[in-house]
């Protein structure tokens, strides 16, 4: 699974330790299901770790589809499929969550014009570039 660069350091050798198969399942309908099962670097499975199963689905926004990834609790794909549906409602919920305090922060942001308040008395004389901090 994908880290941002800032996690993943400047070496991209890949951990032998930490392999996964990658089984896609879905119904066609409502998501997708990434079925991970933890392998060898021999290719053969690693029964010492759990099958993780990470769900896919994507919210409709006004400027298109925003896709939404989240981890679904489970030690069976029937317990992942049966718990799909809450964990993908949890993942919206945090996705809107995180775009609004976006939206806030963004309108919250103050544009200052370059070199202070000019024009007004003791000020500097007027003009400047307008900079977003």
């Amino acid at each position: 699974m994908a880290q941002r660069p800032d996690e993943r350091g400047s070496d991209p050798t890949m951990d032998a330790a930490a392999l996964y198969r990658e089984e896609i399942i879905t119904d066609r309908k409502v998501g997708t299901i990434r079925m991970m099962t933890p392998i060898k670097s021999d290719g053969s499975p690693d029964k010492a770790r759990e099958v993780l199963y990470i769900g896919e689905a994507q919210l409709m926004t006004s400027v298109g589809t925003l896709p939404i990834n989240f981890e679904i609790e489970g030690k069976t794909l029937e317990a992942a499929v049966a718990n799909f549906a809450e964990a993908a409602k949890e993942a919206v919920e945090r996705t809107m969550k995180d775009l609004q305090e976006l939206r806030r922060q963004a309108a919250s942001s103050i544009v200052v014009p370059q070199g202070g308040m000019g024009g007004l008395p003791g000020g500097m004389p007027p003009g400047g570039k307008i900079q977003i901090p």
